[in-house]
């Protein structure tokens, strides 16, 4: 994801035709397959009254990511509270990565050489369905929502988070070719539980100061709405700079290409579905 700016009337509008999250904008394409109707969120963030139909459609040749390679460690931020809404996201009903097959069976062959290299792959993100893009439209649009604004934005307007491009809509990651990740050393620290009431610290702020992830340093956290989370960066250097390398180095072999404006951002080139977004929720249930 990313930036911030004014949200209200006619910029509001200009603002969502750039929305979707973790990715560039990209033109809407004309076939979306649709999952069950997810009510949209009232501007307390609960789901509205809306009934959501019972037929389930399940997403063409998708996989659970842990079925097909239980080593890779995951970290499904936006099915808990501490993403940068600051609540669950609509349609994330589990904390499941889902991954069209081919992306994850090169992802396979990531985590073999990220093992031979001593680390292992962490997922943060995989599908991610479109009423789930659209809940973070709807945030937008609610300039007082930013409770989580000194951690994931510090020094960003929430209002330009769509013009500067850290988050976007559509989203590629609808795809269900695009995924979010780090790289944890093998065998893995253990990483402290979220705790809501704890101070937010920035981002950006040195590894041993914000948020106690596993992943080895990176130079910022995921989904921090900042320059520095830019993959090449100049203010990355030493360390942080070679592990962002190395991840590049390890998924570039395996087929996938990264987005320079987030270092964890990464789309597999030979996508089956490179025109369709989908709605399903993240469910093993969607899974066909």
């Amino acid at each position: 994801m990313r930036r911030s700016g004014r949200v209200g009337g006619v910029a509001v509008l200009a603002l969502v035709a750039l929305l979707g999250g973790c990715s560039r904008p990209e033109p809407r394409p004309a076939p979306t397959v649709p999952g069950p109707t997810v009510p949209a969120p009232t501007a307390a963030g609960s789901a509205s009254a809306s009934p959501a139909p019972s037929a389930v459609v399940r997403l063409p040749g998708f996989v659970v990511l842990s079925d097909v390679d239980p080593r890779i460690q995951s970290d499904i931020r936006y099915a808990t509270a501490h993403n940068f809404v600051g609540r669950p996201i609509t349609a994330y009903r589990e904390p499941l990565c889902l991954l069209t097959r081919p992306a994850a069976e090169a992802l396979r062959r990531v985590q073999d050489a990220a093992l031979a290299g001593g680390h292992s792959l962490k997922v943060y993100d995989c599908y991610r369905p479109q009423p789930a893009v659209d809940d973070f439209v709807a945030w937008a649009k609610r300039p007082g929502e930013q409770q989580t604004k000194a951690e994931f934005y510090p020094d960003v307007a929430k209002s330009r988070l769509f013009a500067d491009g850290y988050i976007g809509a559509p989203t590629a990651h609808s795809r269900g070719s695009t995924l979010d990740l780090t790289l944890v050393d093998e065998p893995a620290a253990s990483q402290p539980p979220y705790d809501p009431g704890r101070p937010l610290v920035a981002c950006t702020a040195p590894r041993g100061q914000r948020f106690a992830d596993n992943s080895i340093d990176m130079g910022t956290g995921f989904d921090c709405f900042d320059a520095r989370s830019h993959t090449a960066d100049p203010r990355i250097t030493g360390t942080a700079r070679d592990n962002r390398r190395l991840l590049q180095r390890l998924m570039t072999d395996a087929g996938f290409v990264n987005y320079d404006g987030e270092w964890w951002h990464y789309r597999y080139r030979d996508e089956p579905y490179p025109d369709t977004y989908f709605a399903a929720p993240v469910a093993r249930s969607s899974v066909g």
